[in-house]
């Protein structure tokens, strides 16, 4: 069995609703709300606000004892809180500079993501070089990644330098960054070598593996693993080869509105990787990503900060 699998930070912005004030993320009028055993500040985007702070995760969270608090970027960071946990989704290199210094007075406070494992999901070739190095050999299945090549300037270089890798098309490429914007998440198809130069570098060309037209996502938060089906695209065959000529952009995959776990599928295609190459898998490669789309993720991510919760007090209670 192959797993083909792409991380993607991407987070659907809902076109309706609006941004979450500090009165919404307070107790209800009228009702005593427990003493929080957690406090997370957040620092977010207002697409990632409306997408991943939603009113179940909410009342769910303060049902739990846990309470979301809005971190004030203009102010310093070490004058608010105090916090057990910080999560955020900013990428400017001087906050996570304020997130390193701070984590370094705090270490005690759990940071998600670690500004270290956001910069290796951020870079395309680095994410997929973390797969690439892991030794998962016969390991319940077959675990491989598509052979790559990184271009970063010279949109005339790029057929040599194809040539000269001696990769197959076609290709996938794909911004080297993932910068948050919707053109770090475009995606074309060059079924030509002449082609190539039409691209525009920094970018990232991947060898296109044929996987039915399916991609398997997998979300890890804590110890929980849950997997989902994504329609992906479809095969290329002899005919798309000798028929097809320059460079595609491709249409948004692996999103929720892509699901295929209530599709009739091949059971061939639509069989789930084996559980304990799942386990290992997140063993590994435990990282940044999006759980804004990820069916549940509500009752998952309270459950991973009650453990959190539960870890310190562990430590509070042993003197560590």
């Amino acid at each position: 069995m192959r797993l083909h699998a792409e991380v993607l930070d991407e987070l659907e912005e809902s076109e309706e609703g609006a941004l979450m004030s500090s009165a919404a993320l307070s107790p209800i009028i009228g009702a005593v709300a427990p003493a929080p055993r957690l406090v997370v500040g957040y620092a977010l985007t207002k697409k990632k606000v409306k997408s991943f702070l939603q009113p179940k995760l909410l009342l769910l969270a303060r049902k739990n004892g846990i309470s979301f608090v809005s971190i004030d970027e203009s102010l310093p960071l070490s004058e608010q809180g105090p916090f057990d946990v910080i999560l955020h989704k900013i990428t400017r290199k001087e906050w996570q500079q304020v997130l390193e210094d701070y984590h370094e007075e705090h270490p005690e406070v759990t940071v998600l993501d670690p500004p270290n494992a956001i910069k290796h999901l951020n870079n395309r070739q680095s994410m997929l070089e973390e797969v690439a190095d892991l030794n998962l050999s016969n390991f319940y299945g077959e675990v491989c990644t598509p052979r790559q090549l990184v271009i970063t300037e010279d949109p005339s270089s790029i057929p040599t330098a194809v040539a000269m890798a001696g990769l197959t098309l076609p290709l996938v490429a794909k911004p080297l960054v993932v910068d948050g914007t919707s053109k770090g998440h475009e995606l074309y198809l060059a079924y030509d070598e002449a082609s190539l130069s039409m691209l525009d570098p920094p970018l990232v060309l991947q060898e296109f593996i044929n996987h039915g037209g399916i991609l398997f996502k997998v979300y890890i938060i804590g110890e929980t693993i849950q997997v989902v089906r994504r329609f992906s695209l479809p095969d290329v065959n002899t005919y798309d080869l000798l028929n097809n000529v320059g460079v595609y952009r491709l249409p948004r995959v692996s999103c929720a509105a892509a699901s295929a776990d209530d599709a009739d599928l091949d059971p061939l295609i639509a069989e789930l990787p084996p559980r304990p190459l799942l386990e290992k898998l997140g063993r590994e490669l435990r990282g940044s990503a999006g759980y804004g789309k990820m069916p549940g993720y509500e009752h998952m991510f309270t459950d991973f900060l009650l453990s959190l919760a539960q870890s310190k007090y562990k430590r509070y209670l042993s003197g560590t």
